[in-house]
């Protein structure tokens, strides 16, 4: 990959992401963007400055190169941007990945172990429903690692070995405690963290013990095995009034909110079934439920999940405005723009 990077170099106006890698002295005659590490105020910040410099610059000057840390394909964002850039075509050169010095470091075979890979800055909702071991790259500040100590809440929280800066001359390689995980070293943009073992949330378990019920119920109860989707609506409407009523009794201080538990608890076993037999049919199951309301959300909320830095939060008059745009162009068939 060095000689084909070198090439590269030799025939094409050439960008390095950082300097903070063992071959960046083979380009020292390269701009690098490291100072936006220090001018912006988020990673995320960094990464679609950035892109924006390379899609100028291209648009300006036609082929480029831009030469990244390991390979392309692995925990880098300012790839995924790029590709999503309709300006630019993105021809890829894939490299080594610092998951090899991660692995080798740890001593670690990531198949055999079932590791997690998952970026830090998106800690807390790429591991719901999982358990580790987790590899966690991208935990650039201290922000990013108080966000991940504080998304697990386990009775004993694991050791965690803290990877840094691995094949230059100041690598590190050490052990914290969970509860000191942003308190006793300096993050930077080479820093991974090894989790070892993280047991399932205890939401988590309980979703998970549901499931394995509705199957077994499917499976041994004559009255649940001869269900189907639409012999289940007058239940759901059923459960779903009652869980009206529980709300409008807990509201008036008539009823207690144990009844809204249950009746709450009905009606999911309603949806839990639903998803049973669409998995028995192969057509969906509970996780295309839950990943299809969570993207539907996230979509939906472009407030929470794309507002800049320091931008104004819209008003609840304009959100409704924005929530219909959004319902209408999904009708239409229209993807938002992501990048």
């Amino acid at each position: 990959m060095s000689g084909a990077a070198l090439e590269l170099a030799r025939t094409h106006p050439t960008f390095l992401r950082t300097r903070e890698h063992p071959c960046a002295g083979m380009f020292d005659d390269l701009d690098s963007f490291d100072h936006l590490y220090e001018s912006q105020q988020s990673l995320a910040d960094v990464y679609e400055a950035i892109v924006e410099r390379l899609v100028g610059e291209s648009i300006k000057r036609g082929t480029i190169g831009y030469l990244v840390p390991g390979s392309p394909l692995i925990a880098e964002r300012t790839v995924d941007l790029l590709r999503q850039r309709e300006e630019v075509s993105v021809e890829i050169l894939p490299g080594v990945s610092f998951l090899d010095l991660v692995w080798e470091r740890l001593r670690v075979d990531p198949i055999a172990r079932r590791v997690t890979i998952v970026d830090g800055q998106r800690f807390e909702t790429e591991v719901i429903g999982l358990a580790g071991p987790f590899l966690v790259a991208q935990c650039d500040s201290k922000f990013v690692l108080s966000d991940i100590k504080l998304s697990i809440d386990i009775q004993a929280p694991p050791k965690v070995t803290v990877l840094q800066r691995l094949g230059l001359d100041d690598e590190a390689v050490f052990d914290v405690e969970w509860e000191n995980l942003d308190r006793d070293f300096e993050p930077d943009h080479l820093t991974s963290l090894w989790i070892p073992e993280v047991p399932l949330a205890d939401a988590a378990v309980s979703m998970v013990e549901l499931h394995a019920l509705v199957r077994r119920l499917r499976s041994e109860c004559p009255w649940d095995k001869d269900q189907t989707h639409a012999s289940l609506i007058p239940g759901l409407l059923e459960e779903a009034n009652e869980v009206v009523e529980a709300i409008e009794s807990v509201e008036k201080g008539e009823g207690p909110l144990e009844d809204l538990v249950e009746e709450l608890g009905d009606l999911l076993f309603h949806i839990m079934m639903q998803s049973a037999i669409g998995e028995e049919e192969a057509t969906f199951d509970i996780s295309d439920v839950a990943r299809g309301i969570r993207d539907k959300m996230i979509r939906r909320h472009p407030h929470v999940f794309e507002r800049e830095a320091g931008a104004p939060m819209p008003t609840k008059e304009e959100l409704v405005e924005q929530w219909k745009m959004i319902k209408a162009d999904e009708r239409a068939g229209v993807t938002p723009n992501k990048s």
